[in-house]
């Protein structure tokens, strides 16, 4: 069952190399990210699954030790997803796998065996509810680190451009985030989330499927939106 998960965004500019002289931006949402493990690290998980959206070639599941790289943005970085693993997984992560696989190397995760999925971001509702619950039954104690960005239509200079609806759309999801709100979740409609480029909501909504028995709490960690993109940092626990 679902014991912990952890909400975090995944933009390549988390990781300072990439950021360059822009890093110090994120600091908050860094500082934010590595609080949010610390929760799935004191949850005790037998299993801990990274979950992130991914190109159609990138879709599936991906082992422990599976590599990952910032080259394509221009730094000499690799990751992998834990610990290296033999034989040595070849398929290399999606960017929002590499993200939290960044994120697990810099806290020093060590606490259990590390697996990923990479999603399809138009993925149904139902069908992201019932990959919720597959994951939740793979192990006694399963925590989740769930990487995806909210709106991404926040500013005029957002990659999307400014629509009006992006600030109530993420403030609801956060809301939803920080209370846990299975429900909430579920109704999201994938319509209005795509056209304000919200990646997250397929993630979201299989950690609302994860958690539809496990009566957890949640804390919202953080929240802002540098760039026009809409980051949120949550735990449940």
């Amino acid at each position: 069952m679902l014991v912990a998960a952890a909400v975090c965004p995944c933009p390549p500019l988390l990781v300072p190399e990439v950021a360059a002289g822009a890093a110090p931006e994120l600091d908050a949402a860094r500082a934010a990210c590595s609080d949010a493990l610390g929760v799935l690290a004191a949850a005790r998980p037998d299993l801990l699954v990274v979950v992130g959206t991914a190109g159609q070639d990138e879709l599936g599941p991906y082992p422990q030790g599976a590599p990952g790289t910032f080259r394509g943005f221009g730094v000499d970085l690799d990751v992998r997803l834990g610990a290296t693993t033999h034989p040595v997984p070849e398929r290399e992560l999606p960017t929002s796998l590499a993200v939290g696989a960044w994120l697990l190397e810099r806290t020093g995760w060590a606490d259990a065996p590390i697996e990923g999925l990479g999603i399809a971001e138009i993925l149904e509702p139902e069908r992201c509810a019932e990959t919720g619950r597959e994951l939740a039954g793979r192990a006694g104690r399963v925590a989740l680190l769930v990487m995806g960005d909210a709106s991404a239509r926040r500013t005029l200079k957002a990659p999307g451009y400014l629509d009006e609806r992006a600030a109530p759309f993420d403030a609801e999801v956060a809301r939803a985030l920080g209370a846990a709100d299975v429900a909430a979740l579920r109704a999201l409609d994938p319509g209005p989330a795509r056209e304000l480029k919200a990646a997250g909501r397929a993630p979201w909504q299989i950690l609302a499927g994860a958690a539809e028995h496990a009566n957890l709490t949640g804390s919202l960690l953080y929240e802002d939106a540098p760039y026009g993109v809409g980051y949120l940092v949550a735990t449940w626990s």
